[in-house]
């Protein structure tokens, strides 16, 4: 018999196979997308991968991204696609770009500057606008080839402003008419393959301009009839971004979520976080999930595996003086000359005694929290020990820990920045966030891969979490392989209906990483001039990604491009491998 002839064979690596089982020595097989054999394979590659010494693992799924405009302007979704991550989930939080009439055009970009801080002269320039429905705005996703694989929510800021135009950003709520539109239209966007519906209920999000989410107070009835056509029109999930925090108390407005949860009979995810002002919170948050579960209902919440932190620098959205009105009249200038006028002692004696000026966004609040900042050194330490915040540096030198965040701010010729975990750091540790990862009712998600471009980059979470939890870290308990694989591969893809992928077995899709395990590193963010019009984004590399596999197809290869593009638009839910298909196919290639 003529020899069996693959696309790729990864040769002797160690399996870890996404469900949690202990990890194992084998070749796996890949031909037209899917792999088709693991175990020991008889026939060659047209590819073959020595992983010996390496984990081979499947693709990471990340369900919670704001890809929403780069997807459009750009075939590479970084960061996400530099830590292993092979489908992104975008849509997140209500936000996004269709529908659209071209009349809301701008209001959809100062919602999405806003709340997830992305340039709005960027948008402006980046945005082809060649569509108007969401299932339009599909398929110029489509259209566009990209490295990794994409899925979407259906986003209820522009559903809502594309139903009831002005009325909807004066926050009126919606009636029996508006709301019969509004479930049509995500009827229509789940036959054209949404993964389901996405909304906004925190105080957090608001326009540029300082206006709240025309979502933030959809009523019940709005919310369940949307609802009921992501159940009968594709099976999908509802996510909502809420801090309970709003006109209702946290009883109330949970009771809302899941009576349409209910209702709908659908699976719903939140944000969870540990807050610093109530770091308790989270904890009876997640109770009431429990019992609800518990009584049938289906509800979650997505928790990211480090503190939630904010990066601070003088090329980045804001630092400790960007509020200054002295820094703020020279804040135009070129990097140089900035740092020489702020510089000259009469300069920066106005700009340390100067209060800040009034702002309608969040990160106002924060500017000051000096003894939660810490220098950002190379690699980054996610873990830092409290007594080297700034606060506390500062009282060691005698200085006050604005003068010490200043002069901190104009080393390194402007490139130094400043980390502010801002949630999931209550107690200068950790803890809380492992508690969140071993949650039954919580999966890894909030790392805003394509959003937040100049303060936070979160879309690395893959890397920190394989690398720092399961060997690193040296201040409390660490997790096993098996484990955080598990929870980066199969328990997100099965949140969000992709069974398709997130296994290494037959029958998957061949979405795989091949990691050199004992060399995986997270470099230190760094900063970009590649957007649209020249903007600045924030990005951070790895190292240790032998190779990353997306549709049977080598896409990366030592951390680098390999000028492949097969990364597909994912329409609606995908079913797992059926156990008879996949043992045909096991035994066929065997």
């Amino acid at each position: 018999m003529p020899e069996e002839l693959y696309d790729i064979v990864l040769r002797q690596g160690t399996v870890v196979d996404g469900l949690g089982g202990t990890p194992f020595v084998a070749d796996v097989a890949v031909r037209d997308g899917k792999i088709v054999a693991v175990g020991t394979v008889d026939g060659s590659g047209t590819e073959e991968i020595d992983a010996r010494g390496l984990l081979v693992t499947p693709g990471f799924v990340d369900v919670h991204t704001h890809y929403d405009a780069q997807v459009i302007w750009e075939s590479t979704l970084s960061p996400s696609s530099n830590h292993g991550v092979t489908t992104v989930l975008m849509g997140n939080c209500g936000v996004g770009f269709a529908p659209c009439r071209p009349e809301d055009r701008q209001r959809l970009i100062q919602l999405m500057e806003g709340v997830e801080d992305i340039p709005g002269v960027v948008m402006a320039e980046g945005l082809t606008w060649e569509w108007e429905s969401y299932p339009q705005y599909l398929d110029a996703v489509a259209a566009r080839p990209h490295d990794i694989n994409v899925a979407s929510y259906l986003p209820h800021a522009p559903l809502r402003v594309y139903v009831m135009g002005e009325r909807a950003a004066a926050g009126e709520k919606s009636t029996p008419e508006d709301r019969a539109r509004m479930a049509e239209i995500a009827g229509a966007a789940m036959r054209a393959g949404a993964l389901g519906f996405s909304t906004s209920r925190s105080l957090f999000h608001k326009s540029s301009s300082g206006e709240k989410i025309c979502t933030l107070d959809a009523d019940e009835a709005e919310l369940s009839e949307i609802a009921a056509q992501v159940r009968d029109n594709g099976d999908g999930i509802l996510q909502v971004a809420v801090d309970f925090g709003g006109a209702q108390n946290l009883p109330e407005e949970f009771a809302l979520l899941e009576r349409v949860a209910r209702s709908a009979d659908r699976v719903m995810t939140m944000p969870i976080a540990e807050m610093h002002k109530d770091p308790n919170k989270w904890r009876e948050i997640m109770d009431l999930v429990s019992r609800a579960n518990a009584s049938g209902a289906r509800m979650g919440a997505q928790s990211l595996p480090r503190g939630i932190g904010m990066l601070f620098g003088l090329e980045l959205s804001a630092h400790p003086f960007f509020l200054k009105p002295s820094y703020r009249e020279i804040a135009h200038l070129p990097i140089q000359e900035r740092l020489g006028r702020m510089r000259d002692p009469e300069v920066r004696a106005r700009i340390l005694s100067e209060a800040s000026i009034a702002y309608p966004l969040p990160v106002a609040d924060t500017l000051d929290l000096f003894d939660g900042m810490y220098e950002v050194t190379n690699p980054l330490n996610y873990e830092p020990l409290p007594e080297t915040s700034l606060a506390a540096r500062a009282q060691a030198l005698g200085i006050t820990a604005e003068a010490l965040a200043y002069d901190l701010l104009l080393s390194h010729d402007g490139q130094a920045a400043i980390f502010l975990p801002f949630a999931n750091y209550a107690k200068g540790n950790l803890d809380a966030a492992l508690e969140m990862l071993r949650h039954p009712d919580i999966v890894l998600g909030l790392g805003d891969g394509g959003a937040h471009y100049g303060i936070i980059c979160d879309a690395s979470y893959s890397t920190f979490l394989l690398s720092y939890w399961t060997r690193d870290r040296v201040r409390g308990e660490r997790i096993g392989i098996p484990e955080a694989i598990r929870a980066l591969t199969h328990d997100t893809a099965s949140l969000i209906g992709l069974n398709d992928r997130g296994v290494v077995a037959p029958g998957y899709n061949a979405d795989l990483n091949v990691i050199d395990y004992d060399n995986l590193r997270l470099e230190a963010p760094g900063i970009a001039f590649d957007l649209p019009e020249g903007g600045r984004r924030l990005t951070q590399r790895s190292q240790g990604y032998v190779a990353t596999i997306i549709n049977g197809e080598i896409v990366y290869r030592n951390g680098l491009p390999t000028g492949a593009l097969p990364g597909k638009l994912a329409r609606g839910r995908k079913a797992a491998p059926r156990l008879e298909d996949a043992r045909l196919m096991e035994a066929a290639d065997a």
